[in-house]
């Protein structure tokens, strides 16, 4: 039995969850609160778990992990700051900032899969340009888009949006505050983890679906799928459109936690954490599931959390940044280039 669960789970996540126990043992007997620090991996947990749950579509039809996530991060940011634009606020302003996320996450997605078809193969080399590049055009965008709300705009020139846009006014823990409960210093954001169940949910439903099955026997074996007569380029195409949309939700979710959208370079690097969790949480290149983003998000959260924490307490200086750095890179290099054996 034990070596079943150690054969599926894999020694690099059993060690790795040993690792972020052990910091949750020595947290009280380092002067870390355990309550709070709980707490803040759960808040970062229910913040990034859609965005890596945007990895399950594109690896499933075979197009690999999406690098290219900022593309559908920068589709969530405009349905942002157009919800913003026209002065929507509460609940109905984050749900008008998904709706009006969707058909551009649909329009961006699919030209992304049209090209993704045209370079079968090298999927994820070309997607992080397309990610990189895109952000870089919109940096020049952010400045001539005719936005007029003065929250956004810089109030010295009259134009152009402010690299930091604050929702405090608008949207804020609109998710988070929803079903909330705290126990002592322990607070569990309900509202996240039950729109992340329900993401889940939905993407799960569609794998299931005719076209779900369809866009995993693609990702399996394209040549049995084409024989089959599937359109192999057709599902390709609409999972970076899925995987792009929910880049979309994931990002008006982190937003409504942090409190504020960050424009400009903010997305750049934005893929690689949520690549690097689902990597951890056991899937592939080829193969991944809702169980893998459930576990790598936690695991990479949590660690990501505890660690400097511990780390500062031990050493009395404050280095967490620093330390923060060198383990998130640290879990991303180590996620990027592990081998993994596929289970068909």
């Amino acid at each position: 039995m034990i070596g079943n669960f150690i054969d599926k789970a894999g020694w690099p996540r059993i060690i790795i969850g040993l690792f972020l126990l052990g910091l949750f043992v020595a947290a009280p007997f380092v002067g870390v609160r355990i309550d709070t620090s709980l707490s803040d991996t759960l808040v970062r947990f229910g913040m990034n778990g859609v965005m890596v749950l945007a990895m399950i579509p594109m690896v499933q039809s075979g197009c690999g992990l999406n690098f290219g996530l900022p593309l559908g991060i920068i589709a969530g940011l405009l349905g942002a700051t157009l919800s913003i634009e026209l002065d929507i606020r509460g609940s109905l302003g984050f749900l008008s900032a998904m709706l009006l996320s969707m058909p551009i996450a649909a329009v961006l997605g699919f030209f992304y899969g049209k090209l993704l078809n045209r370079v079968k193969g090298d999927e994820m080399m070309i997607a992080t340009y397309v990610g990189f590049s895109s952000v870089a055009f919109m940096c020049i965008a952010w400045l001539l888009l005719p936005y007029k709300n003065p929250t956004m705009i810089w109030g010295y020139g009259g134009a152009g949006l402010r690299t930091t846009i604050s929702v405090g006014d608008y949207w804020i823990h609109v998710l988070s505050d929803l079903l909330s409960f705290r126990v002592g210093h322990l607070f569990v954001p309900t509202g996240m983890f039950l729109f992340f169940g329900l993401m889940s949910f939905l993407v799960w439903l569609f794998m299931k679906s005719k076209t779900g099955t369809a866009m995993t026997a693609v990702g399996s074996n394209p040549e049995f799928a084409r024989a089959s007569g599937v359109n192999v380029d057709r599902m390709r195409t609409v999972s970076v459109v899925l995987s792009t949309m929910l880049g979309a939700f994931g990002i008006l979710v982190y937003e409504q936690s942090f409190g504020f959208i960050q424009l400009y370079m903010g997305p750049f690097y934005m893929a690689l954490p949520a690549v690097a969790a689902v990597l951890l949480g056991g899937a592939s290149v080829n193969k991944a599931s809702i169980l893998n983003v459930v576990v790598g998000t936690f695991l990479f959260q949590g660690i990501l959390t505890m660690t400097p924490s511990v780390i500062n307490s031990v050493l009395q200086t404050d280095m967490s940044e620093v330390i923060r750095i060198i383990v998130s890179n640290g879990m991303i290099l180590y996620a990027l280039t592990r081998k993994v054996r596929v289970r068909r």
